[in-house]
Parts: C-alpha cells; sequence; structure tokens
C-alpha cells in the first residue's frame, strides 16, 4: 500500500485528496482558498466531517505547508515520507504530451513554454509544483494533462483552417480540456457496454464544460479548442463563434483586444446574456420568475450542446451511449431534460423521466426501448491523477 496525493493548483487555490493506493480509498480531501489573502479558507475534511479555518496565507508555499501541517497534526500521516508520490492536475500539455509524464526538467521547460496557452492555469500548476518540491524534495511528482486524452485526434478533427506558418510556428490547434475527466467517464462508460465497437458522447457540463467523442475508448473530437474559450457556451464563457464578432466589438467600443479577451472568458455565456449570475443555479432560478434574458441564455446554452451531440453523431457513425457529468451535467435534472428534448426525436432516444431525477450518482435513464443509452455517471479527475501517479512509482 502506498500513499499518493492528487493536487490542483489555482492561481489563488490549492485542492488536494490523499489516496491508499491501489485500493483507491480516499483518506482525506482538502482545500486551502484565497491564496495571497490574509483572510484565506482552509478547509479539510477529517473523519467525515469538515475543518474550516481562516487565516493568512501569502503564497502557495505557505499552503502546502499548512496542508502539511495538518497531515501530521491530525495523525494522519506520521511522516511526509509517507507520501510516495504526487500527481499534479496540468491544463496545457500542447502537442507534446499524449500521457502524465514525470516531472523533470524537460517537462518543466516544455510545460512553462506552454503558458502563453494556459496562462492562467499553467504557471499556476508549475507553481503548485514547486512548492510541494520544497516540502517533498525526494518524492516523486506525474503531470498529468488534460490535454492528453485528446491527442489521438485526426489532423482534420484537430487543425484550424489558418495559414500553415501561424498553426506550426504558434503550435495553434484544437488541443481540448477536461481530458482527465473524460478518460474517466469514457472507461466508466464502456463497462456498461456489450461488444467491441464501442461509441459515445460524453458531456461534461460544470462551470467549464466540454462535449467529446469516443471510440473504443480514444477521443475522435472534443468541443474545446485551442483555449477552454471554444466550444459550447458555458457559464460565463462564449464558446465558438463568428472571430468577425471579436473584431467588431473591438472596432465599435475602442476596447483594447485583452479587455474583450477577458469579457469572452468570464463576463459572457449564461452570465453575459442573462444579466444575472455566472452560476448556473441562479440562472435557471430567474428563467423559472420570468426573466426572459434567462431564458433565452438557457435556450441557446441547450440548443448549442444539442447540436454538438448531433454533430458528433454523424462523426462517429452512430452512437452507443450520451454520459452527463460534472457539476450540472450530474446534479441538474432539468439541463439535462432541455438538452435530451433536443436531440430525442433525431436519436430515436426515450427517457425515463422519474430516473431523470437522479442527482450525483451513476444511473441510466434511458428506458429500455431507446436506441441510444443515456446515462448520468458522476465524474472524479483526482482518482485518474491518483492511478498515474501511482503507476509512475510502479514502473
Amino acid at each position: 500500500m502506498s500513499k499518493v496525493m492528487s493536487v490542483n493548483c489555482g492561481s489563488s487555490s490549492l485542492k488536494f485528496k490523499l489516496y491508499e493506493m491501489p485500493e483507491e480509498k480516499v483518506i482525506t480531501s482538502g482545500i486551502v482558498e484565497r491564496i495571497g489573502h490574509d483572510d484565506a479558507i482552509f478547509t479539510i475534511k477529517l473523519n467525515g466531517e469538515k475543518i474550516r479555518k481562516i487565516l493568512p496565507v501569502k503564497d502557495h508555499g505557505v499552503a502546502v505547508q499548512i496542508v502539511m501541517d495538518a497531515l501530521l497534526e491530525n495523525k494522519i500521516l506520521n511522516s511526509l515520507d509517507e507520501i510516495k508520490a504526487t500527481g499534479h492536475r496540468v491544463v496545457q500539455g500542447g502537442p507534446y504530451f499524449h500521457h502524465s509524464e514525470l516531472f523533470n526538467e524537460d517537462t518543466y521547460k516544455k510545460i512553462e513554454s506552454l503558458i502563453p496557452l494556459a496562462p492562467l492555469h499553467n504557471k499556476a500548476h508549475l507553481t503548485g509544483y514547486n512548492a510541494f518540491k520544497k516540502v517533498l524534495p525526494n518524492t516523486p511528482a506525474v503531470a498529468v494533462f488534460d490535454t492528453a486524452f485528446h491527442q489521438t485526434m485526426l489532423p482534420e478533427d484537430y487543425s484550424y483552417p489558418i495559414k500553415k506558418e501561424y498553426a506550426e510556428k504558434y503550435m495553434i490547434r484544437r488541443y481540448g480540456a477536461h481530458g482527465t475527466s473524460h478518460k474517466y467517464l469514457c472507461e466508466i462508460g464502456e463497462s456498461y457496454l456489450d461488444g467491441d465497437d464501442k461509441r459515445m458522447i460524453i458531456c461534461h457540463l460544470g462551470s467549464g464544460a466540454s462535449i467529446t467523442a469516443t471510440h473504443n475508448g480514444k477521443c475522435v473530437a472534443t468541443s474545446m479548442g485551442l483555449t477552454p474559450l471554444g466550444g459550447i457556451m458555458m457559464n460565463t464563457r462564449t464558446g465558438d463563434m463568428d472571430p468577425s464578432v471579436y473584431y467588431q466589438i473591438q472596432k465599435m467600443s475602442g476596447k483594447d483586444s485583452e479587455t474583450i479577451f477577458q469579457e469572452f472568458n468570464k463576463e459572457s455565456g449564461l452570465y453575459g446574456m442573462s444579466g444575472t449570475s455566472n452560476d448556473s443555479r441562479d440562472v435557471e432560478e430567474a428563467a423559472l420568475n420570468g426573466n426572459k434574458d434567462a431564458q433565452l441564455a438557457l435556450d441557446l446554452w441547450s440548443r448549442r450542446i444539442a447540436d454538438f451531440i448531433g454533430q458528433y453523431y454523424v462523426r462517429l457513425g452512430r452512437v452507443d451511449m450520451i454520459i452527463f457529468s460534472a457539476g450540472i451535467g450530474e446534479n441538474s435534472p432539468e439541463s439535462r431534460e432541455w438538452i435530451l428534448n433536443r436531440v430525442k426525436e433525431a436519436l430515436h432516444i426515450d427517457i425515463d423521466w422519474e430516473k431523470n431525477k437522479v442527482r450525483g450518482q451513476i444511473e441510466t435513464i434511458s428506458s429500455p426501448k431507446s436506441s441510444v443509452k443515456v446515462m448520468v455517471i458522476p465524474t472524479d479527475e483526482e482518482v485518474m491523477i491518483a492511478r498515474d501517479a501511482y503507476k509512475a512509482i510502479k514502473e
């Protein structure tokens, strides 16, 4: 048995889960939020209860030390040497990484070189890695890439119709995201299908959202593009859009390109259209209370997802299963209903609406007479990170 830690560092946060491997038993989990502030929040789950503290956390190094001290003080660990590996989520692996890799100088430099493609994420991931390395200098660290699962796409599926010079010089292509989640869901979903030829559409619907078409365990196509701004409309992101919209707004408003880019990332989507909130639950409530802008936002959101499902149905030739997962996909029966009502006639889907009321647990929500099996499957990116970290130390 070995203790392995899954780590997900953001620009101002550090999420972690400590596992007993290979049993995949969660020993504890937690998060440090508002890193860089005097009123940062540290939460750790112990014996089924959450302990929460508000304290100053200067940087990620301090956050890591707080986590490690808590593990020792609460007798979760007798020594930090018990942690045999750390697995670090990395959003952007570019064209370099088709699978997880041990951190070394080459891995680090390549992740660093990709910061322009994911400035908010890759930089934070490296900051987190450096902080853990100071505390656990002799513990192997593994980079687990969100983009790796999508590296099986064909050039016709990941290329953009731009000058070859730009594509090659600036590494402009579709990379996708949420690959660790899609890989997990693909493995679970395929276990519910018979036969050797398995084709699925996986809908990872959270604040950030993406859809992936898979064939026999491999990604065929995915909705997010060069960055997480592409693909379907999301809580605050536009998703795919005519590039001239960007040009026209910049020209007419006089705003600089960076300002507009940030608005398209953080103030658009459901939030921008509804004018209510960046939380989809608030938008749903506003729509139910008669807010027409909120209703239009939700209609467009579900339409865009339905369009991708239809596109991927054609791309695959047929579909055996559609999976709903992540925060919205797992916990919003209403959202699933809006989407499925837009595709059920074309795809000959029949839904058991009583089963569709499920939240946060595995359930088949299609009826036996449905041509396509539809399931709700909660995702688990952390366990995939732990698996790859454990695999690295066993090889």
